[in-house]
């Protein structure tokens, strides 16, 4: 019985790993014991011409190939302006590309996709690298090409909306009164509007709930959870739809929409909204 355990053993290791050369599959020759000499082939006779040694000529060296030279890269262009930014500079660059007829809409200071689309034709049409990002070289060349804007193109008047008919729901008490015939949102104080501004609403796959509600909670810096975009100076008053600030609404308009939220596009109005308005205040949704 143990001659075969033993015998079974060795035939697991075996098969364990393989025992032949590894480079071809075929088994090796067995090793020789220590010590005992090995059998050599008998020498050819003398007169065999096979007999003759064979010189095997010396390896040739290999050749040393010279190192390639470091490649170095040239520095990157500072930036001056970049996706994203707010500030009264994207501002004056949206009023020299309006000089140019590369930017048709009114400025807002807010640089996104429509301000991306107007630099990157700029950069197109001059030669420069479309990045779609101002870089100083693209900064000095749009300014030696246009002059200076005025106060009123960087901040031309806004025509005043019209007030929607109010909706009974609205007449008293506090009221965030949202039309979306008018696409209209009055603060309105026992049946006095206080201000009127801009709004936006979700598309036909989300959109904004009708009906009377009340502000929730109020969130200044609020980012969304769900799509991790910011939504300033939110007012929260059916789920997740809230009433804020966009920027997206504020530098495309009404050529995209929400997720079911009513967007506010005028950043200092809501700002003042937000302060005024109370948890628990009413907020109606009506065509």
């Amino acid at each position: 019985m143990a001659a075969a355990t033993a015998a079974l053993s060795a035939a697991v290791l075996t098969a364990c790993g393989p025992t032949g050369n590894a480079a071809d599959g075929k088994p090796s020759a067995p090793a020789t014991a220590t010590g005992t000499p090995s059998t050599s082939a008998p020498a050819a006779p003398s007169g065999d011409p096979t007999a003759a040694a064979t010189t095997t000529p010396a390896a040739t060296p290999a050749t040393t190939k010279p190192a390639a030279p470091p490649t170095t890269r040239p520095p990157a262009e500072p930036v001056v302006m970049a996706s994203g930014t707010t500030s009264a500079q994207v501002r004056e660059l949206q009023a020299r590309l309006g000089q140019l007829h590369l930017f048709s809409r009114t400025p807002t200071g807010y640089y996104g996709t429509v301000t991306v689309h107007a630099v990157t034709d700029f950069q197109e049409r001059h030669g420069l690298r479309e990045s779609g990002t101002v870089t100083s070289t693209t900064w000095t060349r749009l300014r030696s090409l246009t002059r200076p804007p005025t106060h009123r193109e960087m901040y031309p008047p806004v025509a005043p909306k019209p007030v929607a008919k109010l909706d009974p729901r609205c007449m008293t008490g506090h009221a965030m009164c949202i039309s979306k015939t008018t696409r209209t949102l009055s603060w309105v104080v026992d049946g006095k509007v206080q201000a009127t501004m801009d709004v936006r609403f979700g598309s036909q796959y989300t959109p904004t709930r009708e009906g009377l509600f009340h502000v929730t909670f109020k969130s200044r810096d609020h980012v969304s959870t769900l799509y991790h975009t910011a939504m300033p100076y939110a007012m929260f008053f059916s789920g997740g739809e809230a009433v804020h600030y966009s920027a997206d609404f504020a530098a495309r308009g009404y050529a995209g929409a929400s997720h079911g939220c009513v967007n506010v596009r005028d950043r200092a109005a809501i700002a003042r909204l937000f302060d005024e308005v109370k948890v628990g205040d009413k907020v109606v949704v009506y065509w």
